[in-house]
């Protein structure tokens, strides 16, 4: 029996299954009574359309943040919600293994939570893989060859840099000012400079609408007037919306910068031939990679699927002993 690749993070879950793919790709978002709040009542995409919008009785809950466990309850609920949409009926009395991608910056207590959590959530001989690898994997990088490889995750709740080498970690740095810290900044900017309230949803999209269709298409906006209370639209430039975001990316850059102090001399020409992989959704956002370049010096390049990528090596990593061996817990 194969098992289950989990990428469980801030914004969204990704499940990967060996005989079929990507098989969820899911908000990280649930809907719970007020009554019983650590049940889900609806998990996912569902429970997001409720954010901003939930009925008395109800709210919605993320039970991770910053890519790790907030609530531990929470949290069972949750991955065991997961679990039953994916899991054939067949799998379900027989726990089904798991490799679950962690920060790389996690600690112990976090780790050790989340082990307990998902063995009760219904899966069995539970490893973790530090995300910068699992993504790597995913990319197609073998993260056992004696080669440095440095990666850059941008995710909804941390942003890390890792550097690795023959499955040891060289060197490592993260900041919790991540994607939602820019979907935050959206949000001021719009009720400052334009004086138009947002809901957090509507904020988010916009985020991600900086990386899709025309870059000289003008963003449309709908909310609510700061002094009128009345409902208005505000149309935006998509450079105006980038430079809104600079300072939080800059933030994010300089944090990061820091892991080249300990990167061995050896492994920068490792990194300026390879080029530093960067994954997670931030890592689409306009001119974010260009970012990276200018402030590390090194080539950049974006994971062909940034969103899925470290499902997908966790996934892979269920089928190959050693990695988990030298890389996991």
């Amino acid at each position: 029996m194969g098992g289950f690749g989990i990428d469980l993070g801030t914004a969204n879950t990704v499940v990967g299954e060996p005989e079929r793919g990507i098989v969820l790709n899911e908000p990280s978002v649930m809907l719970v009574k007020r009554t019983a709040p650590t049940k889900a009542v609806l998990v996912g995409s569902q429970a997001r359309e409720l954010i901003g919008r939930t009925p008395n009785g109800y709210e919605t809950q993320r039970p991770l943040r910053d890519g790790v466990i907030v609530d531990l309850e929470s949290a069972r609920s949750f991955i065991g919600a997961i679990i039953r949409k994916v899991a054939h009926r067949w799998w379900l009395g027989l726990r089904p293994r798991g490799v679950i991608a962690v920060p790389a910056g996690a600690t112990a207590l976090e780790r050790r939570a989340l082990l307990e959590v998902a063995h009760e959530a219904g899966l069995r001989k539970v490893a973790l893989i530090p995300e910068p690898v699992a993504g790597a994997l995913g990319s197609g990088i073998d993260p056992l060859e004696p080669r440095a490889h440095l990666v850059v995750d941008l995710g909804g709740g941390t942003a890390e840099i890792t550097g690795f080498c023959f499955g040891g970690i060289l060197t490592h740095r993260s900041c919790r000012v991540a994607g939602d810290e820019l979907t935050n900044a959206l949000y001021q900017y719009l009720r400052v400079e334009h004086q138009l309230v947002v809901g957090e949803l509507t904020a988010e999209d916009l985020k991600k609408r900086l990386h899709e269709g025309d870059e000289d298409e003008p963003l449309v906006v709908e909310g609510r007037d700061a002094a009128s209370g009345r409902a208005r639209l505000v149309t935006l430039e998509t450079e105006e919306v980038v430079d809104a975001l600079r300072p939080t990316t800059m933030e994010i850059v300089h944090t990061l910068t820091a892991c080249l102090e300990d990167l061995p001399a050896q492994a920068v020409g490792d990194v300026m031939s390879e080029g530093l992989l960067a994954m997670g959704g931030g890592s689409m956002l306009r001119g974010f990679t260009q970012l990276l370049e200018e402030s590390f010096g090194f080539p950049v390049k974006t994971a062909e699927r940034p969103l899925t990528c470290v499902a997908e090596g966790a996934t892979r990593a269920l089928e190959l002993p050693d990695v988990l061996t030298v890389y996991g817990d």
